[in-house]
């Protein structure tokens, strides 16, 4: 007995031992590892575009846009002095960034609704799939906000979640049983709740390309589910049908004086985007439209006019502060060869209602880049956490776990590929590379201006050909330019290369030094890049020239993103050195 005592607990002790042992070596390895990892010790992003500099704000005045860069699809929600307001992600992680406001006017992102995994899965999603077109309302009657969209991945498609408190978190998707894109809700007085959505005609009934229409369906509040056979077609191609109007879509119902107004886009997200609304007696319909459609739009202006602004639409209302009503919607601003790099940014106008329909003020006619502020509004934009508009200086020097909401990851979280250190930020590279339709290891930055720099300091000593560090500029997994850090055979080189429609050149290399930090910068004025490096920060060297952001644009990649920028690493690395 004492023999076989002793043996077990030997054996126990062995095990104990070589579980020890793997532990150690686990952490040597991860340890090795995190050692050979590219470290970022600083990032500074600042704009600087010209509008900004011929448009200094007076005291009574703040910006629009009033969140530059690919914030699209504006949605809003106002609870008593609080404000809300969603956009589409697509498959960026986290998903629906969420900002909130007391004013209209000074915003502050306090996190994103799809923010976990079991909400997102976007791991396979070209980078224009996975959320479309969120919108945001409030139910009264249960006090529950809910946020409904499409998603795009995972086999959800159309869905919602809800919460009582949106600083606190969302809840899981309930997937929602109907086809279409652009749902949104609508909580009547009485308490009853319906869905309304873009869809495709009766099959059979499709008269043109681009025809489509709006649905209507009621909705179960304790299932979570619109209920069956309920479904009704409340409008058909658009404001007139005999004039082939291409993608009616993201439906808003309101009610005024008794009466139900439904508000779409229409025209699609480009060129001849715009805003119409129709009226009904009942949420069901029928639906009258507007005689004075449309009541937002750009499209009929001068191509030439100063400071451009085209493709508004996708709108939402809301009532301001005073009572004065505004209007959150799309557009973009093309730089000087008409290219879209930003993406489509949020706008915001007043809205005048004082007749039967609602119209845009100024909404028809060339926008201006400054407002007048709501009475009793302080701009705080870019100061006490607030967002910032206009021309600003954003630095990130990685000293606090937890970062700035305006940090991304691609079809993943952040968080499984960085850790912040003593010294900065590291990313762990995943063998995926940027053309990937995988997570991929960059942490990224949305482009906000048409004139910026975008700069880091870099620690890195690539082990092979297969790794690379660096900055990126992403339009897509088949747009993009990549810049950084590898190894050929004994030496160290700086590289940068172009893909576009996924075939990928080597623009320029050089032989580098990597004994002491890199700084990299990107330095853009509309559509000239220029990749620049120095090693003490002040002297910086261009790496090929300038060359085109057109690949960075939605003209040339296609889409509905803008470009990101991105602080990049992977051990899958292509991009060989000449």
């Amino acid at each position: 007995m004492m023999k076989k005592l002793f043996f077990q607990r030997f054996s126990l002790l062995a095990i104990t031992i070589l579980l020890s042992m793997a532990g150690v070596a686990d952490a040597i390895g991860q340890r090795n590892a995190n050692r050979n990892a590219p470290l970022f010790s600083q990032f500074v992003y600042e704009g600087n575009d010209q509008v900004y500099i011929d448009n200094p704000l007076g005291p009574d005045e703040f910006y629009t846009p009033i969140l530059q860069g690919c914030y699209p699809d504006p949605a809003i929600v106002r609870r008593g002095d609080d404000y809300f307001m969603v956009h589409s992600s697509f498959a960026m992680f986290p998903g629906v960034p969420i900002f909130h406001s007391k004013d209209l006017v000074n915003w502050k992102q306090i996190g994103h609704v799809l923010d976990r995994k079991s909400q997102l899965k976007v791991y396979d999603s070209g980078i224009s799939a996975g959320i479309y077109a969120p919108a945001i309302k409030f139910n009264p009657f249960n006090e529950t906000f809910y946020m409904i969209t499409t998603q795009f991945a995972g086999g959800i498609g159309n869905m919602v979640v809800k919460t009582k408190d949106p600083f606190q978190g969302w809840s899981d998707p309930y997937k929602l049983n109907f086809e279409g894109i652009d749902p949104s809700m609508f909580f009547d007085d009485d308490g009853k709740a319906y869905v309304v959505h873009n869809d495709a005609p009766d099959a059979g009934k499709e008269l043109y390309s681009g025809h489509r229409v709006i649905k209507i369906w009621d909705y179960d509040l304790e299932k979570d589910q619109v209920i069956a056979g309920t479904d009704k077609i409340i409008v058909d191609g658009g404001v007139d049908i005999t004039k082939k109007p291409i993608w009616i879509e993201m439906p808003h119902i309101y009610k005024k004086d008794g009466r139900y107004f439904l508000m779409c886009a229409e025209g699609g997200t480009g060129g001849w985007h715009s805003e119409v609304i129709f009226v009904s007696d009942s949420p069901r319909g029928p639906y009258v439209p507007a005689p004075n459609n449309p009541i937002l739009s750009q499209r009929y202006l001068n191509p030439n006019r100063p400071n451009r602004v085209e493709w508004a639409g996708h709108a939402d209302l809301v009532e301001g502060p005073g009572g004065k009503l505004y209007g959150v919607f799309l557009a973009i601003r093309p730089n000087e060869k008409n290219r879209v790099n930003i993406g489509r940014e949020t706008f915001i106008l007043p809205v005048d209602w004082s007749g039967e329909f609602p119209v845009f003020e100024n909404g028809l006619v060339p926008m201006q880049p400054k407002l007048k502020m709501p009475a009793g509004v302080v701009n705080k934009t870019g100061t006490e956490g607030y967002f910032p508009n206009g021309n600003f200086t954003f630095t990130e020097n990685f000293t606090t776990e937890k970062l700035d909401y305006r940090w991304i990851g691609m079809r993943g979280p952040r968080e499984d590929f960085i850790s912040v250190t003593r010294r900065g930020l590291q990313i762990r590279p995943f063998e995926t590379n940027i053309k990937e339709v995988r997570p991929i290891s960059s942490l990224f930055k949305r482009q906000m201006h048409q004139r910026f720099t975008a700069s880091t300091v870099l620690e890195y000593t690539p082990r092979s050909e297969k790794d690379l560090a660096g900055m990126v500029c992403y339009q897509s997994e088949l747009f993009n330019y990549v810049f950084g850090v590898t190894k050929k055979g004994k030496d160290f080189y700086l590289v940068l290369q172009r893909t576009e429609r996924g075939k990928s050149t080597i623009i320029a290399s050089e032989k580098i030094d990597v004994k002491k930090p890199i700084h990299l910068q990107i330095d853009a004025d509309g559509d000239n890049y220029n990749f620049n490096y120095s090693f003490n920060g002040t002297d910086y060297t261009t790496l090929g020239g300038t060359v085109s952001g057109d690949i960075l644009s939605t003209n040339v990649a296609g889409g509905f993103t803008g470009n990101l920028i991105g602080l990049y690493a992977t051990s899958v690395n292509d991009a060989q050195p000449e």
